[in-house]
């Protein structure tokens, strides 16, 4: 697995200080899964039918699910998704790609610890991480 390529790393850097910029969340606390990625998603022909592993769960930013987006939806996708959610400001939107961002960096992470046959690592996950960022720095 590729590491991160290194004329990125700017892009990456200003996605999260865009999402550190947004306005913090102003509504109440709302229960969200907090570890949404493909591997805590069960998918048959592109239908969701279930997320697995709750052990994150917590009352808070939706950001942190909203950022499945990038995640999990494929290239195109995430205008269409946060035209459907009816609390996807533009705040919530930017603290949501740049926790995209960095979710997509841990996949490529243990993508690579999986490589290098490390505890742990997960070698499948690194492709997913890999588009999942892409699509973040395109901001689709």
């Amino acid at each position: 697995m590729q590491a991160i390529d290194p004329d990125a790393v700017g892009d990456v850097h200003a996605v999260w200080a865009d999402a550190v910029a947004a306005p913090d969340w102003a509504g109440p606390p709302v229960w969200v899964h907090g570890d949404l990625h493909p591997a805590n998603v069960a998918v048959s022909d592109g239908t969701l039918l279930g997320v697995i592993d709750c052990g994150a769960l917590f009352a808070g930013d939706p950001a942190w699910d909203l950022a499945a987006a990038w995640v999990l939806l494929p290239a195109g996708a995430t205008a269409r998704f946060f035209d459907a959610y009816a609390h996807a400001d533009e705040a919530a939107i930017r603290r949501a790609r740049g926790l995209a961002a960095m979710k997509s960096l841990l996949l490529m992470l243990m993508g690579q610890n999986g490589d290098r046959s490390r505890p742990r690592g997960k070698p499948n996950w690194g492709p997913a991480g890999r588009a999942a960022l892409d699509r973040v720095l395109k901001g689709v």
